[in-house]
């Protein structure tokens, strides 16, 4: 017991005295003394064991956003970050070409149709779409959906920008934004008033010039439409060469850009196979979180910050089994309420897309490829070498374009690919065929998602609510049309086969909506369920500073705080979300780029 009184200082007679009689009468009930004292430690014990399981930041979520944020909060020596991701690394015994089903970037289908490293979510029977049950493959391992996409680098429109300001995401603008953009990206092609040179996210051009690419490309000019030399530059409008994630015939996503540089920093702590169940508040103050590893559930806490990084599934249904969102939803399954917040899993939206199908007359696409011994002979070039034709996702040119006058800026996305898809790849392609992927870039159809209990591990209820407009639908319709328009130029005359979808006897604008509701799926593109806006917007989840209204020390960092779905290919704004965020974080005025150029068409009276 002395040990506990060697700091006591009496600063009075009368404490002295007190302080005497309750050390003879701790000696006289010896018993009591031990109890007491068994407590004493125990509390002191815990209270230690807790400042050892504390972090100054704690980030749900190794995907898109989540390894760029721990990679710049640990920028700083003095602030410790542990990173929790649900799904296994993306490395077996350290090396990337045993995991070549991430790695490889013509591997991509095996990801999409996997559950080892994928949520492998489903959504409601679409009402409008036949009743049809939509596959939505989310990435569950290092990298997140960066690990599974199609390595598509597309920054959107610098409109969607400026909309979601108008939206209530002030400071989020394109002068603000494009910056961030920037500081991202080192392109192969070097930096400019766009691109960027020295950030960790390498991005390359496609370099197959293969024909039926510039085919394509040679096409979609025949028809009217403008060459662009950089979608993600001064002009999106037009057809070009894509920019995609792919460094040295190999994918490169946020965990091979941000995580594995940093994993070595010594305040910074990864965990995977970890599934983050619950957050922990003492009132309205997130305090820290509970995870499940192996079986047993653990708690570990934050002094400054949670960081939600989980996507736009998984970030607002934590939310709602942590007791932030409609309460009456949340007391249906008896979660205790912490934060009636509405707006938490509403404001879903996605992009949706069809592919139209061309038989190619000559042997020159990617079926034979895709024969056994062609398979082997790929898959062992880019072992050895990180080249040949496993180099690259063939997803090489595309574009953007106004579905009809009076439209100011690119409302239709194109992805070309000199091959056959089938069911997501699930299904192996039957012939020698082409096919553009298309679909409208902000459709009007509104879902929402829900949880379907309070068991973290049941997928949420997924309700997109795809083609619920009429709008949507004439979208669509334009989108088979001005499609069909394209493949009908002289530059794929000696290529054209016969139309293998939607197929000849597809013609009235019955026939094409139909071929839709039967056909179109979603393009993986999933955000806006944790909208950023003004607290005055009673479906705003976050504020413009990414935190979470109505509770402290808890921000949402991913696609889900997006107020309004983007003009084309989520992951490059996802990255740049989360480069921004991580300046707002650590205190630091935003970057900014005033009056940058950006093309408008001449005239909104035509549709090219």
């Amino acid at each position: 017991m002395s040990y506990l009184m060697k700091g006591f200082k009496c600063h009075s007679p009368m404490m002295c005295k007190v302080a005497g009689s309750l050390f003879k009468e701790h000696t006289l009930k010896n018993t009591f003394g031990i109890n007491e004292q068994f407590k004493i430690s125990r509390a002191s014990s815990q209270l230690s064991s807790e400042k050892a399981n504390t972090y100054n930041y704690i980030i749900v979520g190794a995907g898109s956003a989540g390894c760029v944020l721990a990679n710049r909060l640990t920028e700083d020596p003095h602030s410790t970050v542990l990173l929790l991701e649900a799904g296994p690394k993306d490395t077996l015994l350290g090396s990337i070409r045993l995991m070549w089903k991430i790695h490889m970037p013509a591997a991509l289908t095996y990801n999409l149709c996997d559950e080892k490293y994928n949520w492998y979510y489903h959504t409601t029977p679409q009402r409008h779409m036949d009743s049809r049950v939509m596959y939505w493959p989310r990435g569950r391992v290092w990298g997140g959906s960066s690990s599974l996409n199609a390595m598509v680098y597309i920054r959107g429109h610098a409109e969607d920008y400026n909309r979601w300001s108008r939206e209530g995401a002030l400071g989020w603008d394109y002068e603000h934004c494009l910056p961030y953009f920037k500081k991202a990206q080192t392109h192969e092609l070097g930096p400019d008033q766009y691109r960027g040179g020295n950030g960790p996210l390498y991005v390359s051009r496609g370099k197959t010039n293969h024909p039926l690419h510039q085919a394509f490309l040679e096409a979609a000019q025949q028809a009217g439409y403008p060459f662009t030399d950089d979608m993600n530059g001064y002009q999106q409008e037009g057809f070009g060469w894509m920019d995609m994630t792919i460094h040295q015939g190999q994918r490169w996503s946020t965990a091979s850009a941000y995580l594995r540089p940093a994993i070595s920093r010594p305040n910074f702590s990864v965990a995977e196979k970890t599934l983050v169940t619950k957050l922990l508040f003492q009132g309205t103050k997130c305090i820290g979180i509970e995870y499940v590893k192996n079986g047993q559930r653990k708690k570990v806490f934050a002094n400054k910050e949670v960081i939600l990084s989980g996507g736009a599934i998984n970030s607002p249904q934590l939310l709602m089994l942590s007791g932030i969102g409609n309460a009456d939803d949340l007391k249906k399954l008896g979660i205790p309420v912490v934060c009636h917040l509405p707006g938490v899993g509403q404001n879903l939206q996605d992009h949706l897309e069809v592919y139209v199908q061309q038989k190619c007359t000559k042997p020159i696409t990617l079926y034979s490829a895709q024969k056994p011994l062609n398979m082997v002979r790929i898959g062992l070039e880019w072992l050895w070498k990180f080249t040949g034709e496993g180099a690259t996702a063939h997803l090489e040119s595309g574009g953007f374009i106004r579905s009809e006058p009076g439209v100011p800026h690119p409302d239709i996305q194109f992805h070309f690919l000199p091959s056959q898809v089938i069911d997501h790849g699930r299904v192996a392609s039957t012939m020698e065929a082409y096919q553009v992927h298309v679909g409208p870039m902000r459709s009007t159809s509104v879902g929402w998602l829900k949880l379907k209990s309070s068991d973290p591990n049941d997928h949420p209820i997924i309700e997109p609510n795809y083609l619920s407009t009429e709008r949507d639908i004439w979208e669509f319709r334009q989108c088979v049309k001005l499609t069909r328009e394209i493949f009908a130029q002289k530059a794929f005359e000696k290529f054209r086969g016969p139309e293998i979808q939607p197929g000849n006897h597809v013609q009235s604008d019955k026939e094409i909506d139909a071929f839709i509701r039967q056909k179109a799926d979603s393009a993986y593109h999933p955000s806006c369920t944790c909208k950023m806006g003004q607290p005055s917007d009673s479906t705003t989840v976050v504020d413009p500073q990414t935190k979470v209204i109505g509770v402290e020390n808890l921000r949402v960092v991913d696609a889900s705080i997006m107020p309004s779905v983007v003009t084309g290919n989520l992951n490059a704004p996802t990255i740049m979300i989360a480069e921004k965020a991580a300046d707002i974080i650590k205190g630091l005025p935003s970057l900014q780029e005033k009056n940058v150029p950006v093309y408008k068409p001449k005239t909104l009276e035509t549709q090219r």
